[in-house]
């Protein structure tokens, strides 16, 4: 397809028309504005005629004065674009009620109704895919956060807590499966080849965790035996040609289940637990009381189709909509300010699953580099927000990597702080405390504070305070003491620009430059703006390794020497601190070269000290693929500009693509000899298996730096021996960044081949938006026109565009036709899907941080954006936030 295009001035500039009038801004909700709903709801039943283009909807409410509210005569029902059929109270017709806007408010007089309203939708015409919609000749549900209001009128709010009971009916032939959530309690045949379900959910939820599904499924099914005796039955429900691939997700499930009783006491509370893949949608997954719909991609996995990190993710995933059971569901959100509460808590819950399913150290790396990668330019850019925010006027922009990935990180240093045996009595009596409640993240802190035994009076500034802090450290030598200074500073960030200090936990150790060995490792809470310490005993200067483990999410800033990083990427007895210490060394060398601070002699001993300690890593016997992989591997280029106060994405990918470049050519023999020894390791599924192809990837990504025309031969033997979808991805990821004829003919090989599975086809899109070949703009907008292009699946536009926009190379084109390129996305995606169309805004919002040519041309295109008519209010916020 061609994505219309605004007219250009001849430098490129965007033409801009005269200033419209100023668009009708939505209302900034407030955090200190909650006050509880009036109206209690505790019982809902919904009865569906189900139609892919009509579908009747009844719900009908039994309603209740709140005792804790404000009296109302009003009972407000929030819509989105519904017209009510028919309204009964205590089954009289209703004329005299009113709509606001699109909400319905209905009078009533009594303490206590029955509220009746009929309505009529449209699945099919649902292309923002929240509320009721069609996809692939099915019906299913994305109600959170606010998607409910578009099936029927209800009090769509986490705090309204009701019981639900569904009953669904519709043509056999169109809709052979019926689900809701909860427990099936009744079924039968109808008139005219019809049939009818019936589901009932005993646990109180808020609308947000409705679910249907309908439509022609087949289910991989299996059993669980709970704790307490309970016998679970368990499926999972895809298109039939894709049940062969839906074991490792019914494993992880298993896993999840056994897990959470161990780890959290949590035992599963229904007699069925239901998951559903579907191609069309906008999130990964969502926990819907015991019916979880997931994006296929977290689902659908073999070995020839998905990568070992697909398989990964898809067991993170599962596990993190399993544990939502409890931390979210039986307990859920007040209010939307408090997502992190379930959210934060949940991550960090998938992520301890993850390392003791996958090993501690390595997804331990793999965390802080997502962190690092997608939260940190969040905490320093426009749309900076804390884990708790305090407004917003569209909560679908607030589903974060602050409020998910540093959410999480805060939890985790209470764990720290708590230790986990204090920690998880902490959390026990958050669940005792708060069991079927709408809670607040005040609620979870002050459970851990009690269950712990903590003061955490000063933490509770970590979900109110924005911005990632920064730590300096100093380690001077005096006598047979060593002293360490400690600075704390927390950035200012849009509407706060004064920040209190904060209780940071630190990690730290003081190694032996001699024997290599430490004292002990020492948990170091930092809470005032500065701290001295004194260490006696140290006739010669230590070491100093600290926030190992990555104990706090921190910036640490300290003057070491390259010698002392090396010393610590090789002997370092923390897997994370080893790895931190070689990201510090790498990070150090280009940050100086980017900014013209390196002459000849500094590059050349830079490169020198970068070359010892990869030599090091390289010539480890000791050392697993698995840490090995992640040892060698360069800072990502989005990480390098944070370390820039104004950066200059050119330069940052020159410096970084001269620096790999220069590793695969001063250690071709080893990076050869790696990649001729991985290759000899047989297929498996086991952690040293997966090591290897980790270092089988990483080893041709450097040689090919160096060497492109001999690498891509050997990248097309390892595509076309490849008896896997890891080994062929890394093998075409580098082909397809080499101008080279291998290229085109992989690229080919790879389509022809998965040619029709669309999870495949996204990764054959991705790995062309994503690849440092020289034409990648040429590619992308080729792709845009490809008959498999479409902006109606979500994945497939992320699988391009928001691919492209993670490619600094590309994105960052000089001339400004990256940017052009995703404004003219967001214009064109947001008519359609305004949810995945503001997902698209921050890469255009980081303009402060790029130098003022690109900077200028990123400014124009969010002006442009800005400029359009009838932008969705998820599109408006952040482009509005992104300009200040």
């Amino acid at each position: 397809m061609d994505i219309a295009r605004t007219p250009s001035t001849p430098d490129g500039n965007p033409q801009l028309a005269d200033a419209p009038p100023e668009p009708k801004q939505p209302p900034i909700i407030r955090r200190e504005d909650y006050t509880p709903f009036a109206w209690l709801v505790p019982e809902t039943r919904l009865e569906f005629d189900l139609g892919l283009e009509r579908t009747k909807v009844r719900s009908t409410l039994t309603v209740e004065r709140n005792p804790a509210a404000a009296p109302d005569s009003v009972l407000r029902l929030n819509g989105d674009g519904l017209t009510p059929i028919s309204i009964t109270v205590d089954g009289n017709a209703v004329n005299d009620f009113a709509m606001v806007g699109d909400d319905l408010d209905v009078p009533l007089t009594g303490e206590a109704h029955t509220v009746a309203i009929e309505t009529e939708i449209d699945p099919s015409a649902n292309t923002q895919l929240m509320g009721l919609y069609a996809s692939n000749g099915m019906l299913c549900t994305q109600c959170e956060a606010e998607g409910f209001r578009r099936i029927t009128f209800f009090p769509d709010r986490p705090d309204v807590l009701s019981t639900y009971t569904v009953r669904m009916e519709g043509r056999a032939e169109t809709f052979p499966v019926l689900l809701a959530n909860g427990n099936r309690t009744d079924a039968g045949e109808a008139e005219g080849g019809r049939h009818w379900a019936e589901w009932h959910d005993p646990w109180p939820k808020p609308s947000y965790l409705f679910a249907l599904v309908a439509g022609q499924l087949e289910a991989r099914r299996d059993s669980f035996t709970t704790m307490g005796g309970r016998e679970v039955d368990l499926a999972i429900w895809v298109r039939a040609e894709d049940l062969p691939r839906t074991e490792h997700a019914m494993e992880s499930l298993k896993r999840s289940m056994k897990w959470d009783e161990e780890a959290f006491g949590r035992e599963y509370d229904l007699d069925v637990f239901n998951i559903v893949a579907v191609s069309d949608f906008n999130m990964g997954a969502m926990e819907n009381k015991g019916l979880n719909v997931f994006n296929t991609k977290y689902v659908l996995a073999d070995y020839e189709t998905a990568t070992d990190g697909n398989f990964e993710a898809i067991e993170g995933v599962i596990g993190h909509e399993y544990f939502h059971n409890w931390s979210g569901n039986r307990i859920t959100c007040r209010d939307w300010f408090q997502l992190s509460l379930k959210e934060g808590f949940t991550v960090l819950r998938d992520q301890l699953f993850s390392q003791a399913m996958q090993g501690e150290a390595v997804k331990r790396i793999e965390d802080v580099r997502v962190l690092r990668s997608v939260q940190f330019p969040e905490d320093s850019g426009p749309l900076a927000h804390p884990i708790r925010p305090d407004s917003y006027r569209e909560i679908s922009n607030f589903y974060t990597a602050t409020v998910y990935n540093k959410g999480a990180e805060v939890i985790r240093m209470m764990r720290t702080m708590a230790g986990p045996e204090r920690f998880r009595e902490g959390t026990d009596l958050y669940f005792e405390r708060h069991d079927g409640e709408a809670a607040t993240c005040e609620d979870f802190v002050k459970a851990i504070e009690d269950g712990a035994g903590l003061d955490l009076g000063q933490f509770r500034l970590w979900y109110s305070q924005a911005g990632t802090p920064r730590v300096d450290v100093a380690l001077r030598h005096e006598g047979d003491t060593a002293i360490l200074s400690l600075r704390q500073s927390v950035p200012a960030t849009p509407d706060q620009p004064e920040k209190e200090p904060m209780p940071i936990p630190l990690k730290l150790a003081l190694f032996d430059r001699e024997t290599g060995t430490h004292r002990g490792e020492q948990l170091l809470v930092l809470d005032e703006a500065e701290a001295e310490i004194r260490y006696d005993g140290f006739a010669q200067p230590p070491v100093l390794s600290i926030n190992r483990g990555y104990s706090a999410p921190v910036s640490i800033h300290r003057s070491v020497s390259p010698a002392d990083l090396v010393f610590l990427a090789a002997k370092d007895d923390d897997s994370f601190a080893r790895y931190e210490a070689m990201q510090e060394l790498l990070v150090g060398h280009l940050v100086a070269a980017v900014e013209g601070r390196l002459s000849d002699t500094e590059r050349g001993s830079g490169r020198e000290a970068i070359g010892e300690a990869f030599g090091a890593i390289l010539a480890d016997d000791q050392l697993d693929d698995s840490m090995r992989g992640e040892l060698i591997s360069l800072p990502t280029q989005s990480y390098l500009a944070e370390q820039i106060e104004i950066a200059d994405p050119g330069l940052i990918h020159e410096e970084r693509e001269a620096l790999k470049a220069w590793v695969g050519e001063r250690f071709a023999t080893q990076l050869g000899a790696h990649h001729d020894r991985t290759s000899a390791v047989p297929f498996g599924l086991d952690a040293a298996a997966k090591g290897a192809r980790k270092v089988k990837g990483q080893a041709l990504v450097y040689l090919a730096a160096a060497d492109p025309a001999g690498s891509a031969r050997r990248a097309m033997t390892q595509y076309e021996r490849a008896d896997n979808m890891t080994d062929r991805q890394s093998a075409l990821l580098v082909l397809a960044g080499l101008d080279v004829p291998e290229r085109q003919a992989a690229l080919d090989d790879f389509y022809r081949r998965f040619e029709g599975d669309a999870l495949v086809i996204d990764k054959w899109f991705t790995l062309q938006a994503i690849s440092t070949h020289p034409d990648v703009l040429e590619h992308v907008e080729a792709l845009a026109d490809h008959p498999d292009f479409t902006l109606r699946n979500p994945n497939r536009v992320r699988a391009l565009y928001m691919a492209f926009a993670g490619n600094p190379h590309a994105f960052h084109s000089a001339d400004g036709r990256g940017y052009r390129m995703i404004a003219d996305l967001i214009l064109a995606l947001d008519p359609i899907n305004p949810q995945t169309a503001a997902r698209f805004v921050p890469s255009l919002g980081r303009w402060r941080r790029i130098e003022p040519g690109r900077a200028a041309l990123m400014r124009g295109e969010l002006e442009r954006i800005a400029a359009a008519p009838n932008l969705s209010r998820d599109t408006f916020e952040q482009v509005t936030r992104s300009l200040g």
